[in-house]
């Protein structure tokens, strides 16, 4: 009971610290010795490494930063039961906080994080598979409409609430999806920004 006790109380500070891990200044510093964050647009998230360090160092940096999600979020499910009000609030609570620490990481002191959109969707492939897939296809669709990835990004977003009340029903995850989705607005601000004015870079 009592290591069952710490590692519920455990697992939300170590997907928060897991989340912390800055995979896009560490993989571009491998790839290219330059730092991420004073190249390109400054994000680190995988668009911005693929411009400045190549296509491989992006598609890591990707599947780093969903990894940052999705195991956490994993042993989630081990631990809690999925099927109480408890559980899923416990999941829902593991889920958020891989996600606050790609966007505020405790590595570089809360500041120069991501926007998140990767790290959601590795919480988000464990939470609900099917809510994943329709999100992906969202994103994919306004990639090849608009050639532009925070396009992409903020129709996912937008659409992976109503996604994962469709395929879960559940209330709370449902609410994580929302709070997830006004974050990754939040941080996309100056992209929505020159989307509206036309200067956003195209992808290809």
């Amino acid at each position: 009971m009592m290591m069952m006790t710490i590692q519920f109380i455990l697992l939300p500070v170590f997907a928060y610290m897991l989340g912390s891990v800055p995979w896009g200044v560490i993989l571009t510093r491998m790839f290219t010795a330059q730092d991420i964050r004073a190249k390109g647009s400054g994000n680190i998230g995988a668009t911005n490494v693929t411009r400045v360090a190549g296509p491989l160092a992006g598609v890591l940096t990707l599947a780093a930063d969903m990894l940052k999600g999705a195991v956490p979020v994993y042993l989630a499910f081990s631990i809690a039961d999925s099927n109480s009000a408890q559980g899923e609030f416990y999941i829902a609570a593991v889920a958020f906080s891989a996600f606050l620490g790609h966007l505020y990481p405790l590595f570089t002191k809360f500041k120069n994080g991501g926007k998140g959109v990767a790290t959601a969707a590795g919480c988000f492939l464990v939470i609900s598979l099917p809510a994943f897939s329709i999100a992906i296809l969202v994103f994919i669709i306004f990639i090849c409409l608009c050639n532009r990835a925070s396009a992409g990004s903020l129709a996912a977003a937008a659409v992976l609430p109503l996604a994962v009340w469709k395929t879960t029903g559940s209330e709370i995850m449902t609410g994580c999806a929302v709070l997830t989705a006004v974050f990754i607005y939040i941080r996309h601000k100056d992209n929505i920004r020159r989307i509206l004015s036309g200067a956003e870079p195209v992808i290809w």
